[in-house]
């Protein structure tokens, strides 16, 4: 059974992460000390989880997020009801294009960014209203 390298548990093999650039094809620290080690980097080179993964998804920070946000009044751009705390952006470009409320950006999502399909959904929605828009 191989030893972790931090805690120095003997652990079955399996309990340690894959690795093919190790000849054992593990890790040398078993799954739990390995992900404490992958927090603490990220925390130590990016300051939190969100702010990692919003540089590595779409290429700003956590406080060009809070800027954004203030830029829009602390509010959605299309409900401007709630408080925006999903990125937007343009799935072609990568581009970022605001930051919205969840419901209003997974609605964005469920019509493919499509502006003749929103359209269409606007047109249905008011043929099929029964109080008049």
């Amino acid at each position: 059974m191989p030893r972790c390298a931090d805690c120095g548990e003997d652990k079955p093999a399996e309990e340690f992460p894959r690795n093919r650039s190790q000849p054992s094809g593990r890790h040398c620290y078993c799954k739990p000390c390995n992900n404490a080690r992958s927090r603490e980097s990220k925390h130590r080179l990016h300051g939190n989880g969100r702010h990692y993964h919003l540089v590595g998804r779409y290429g700003i920070g956590a406080d060009d997020v809070k800027a954004l946000v203030a830029k829009q009044g602390g509010i959605c751009p299309i409900c401007r009801r709630r408080e925006p705390t999903h990125v937007d952006h343009d799935h072609a470009t990568g581009k970022v294009r605001a930051i919205l409320c969840g419901p209003c950006n997974t609605g964005l999502g469920q019509f493919k960014d499509d502006p003749v399909r929103i359209r269409a959904a606007i047109e249905y929605l008011q043929k099929h209203s029964e109080v008049p828009r």
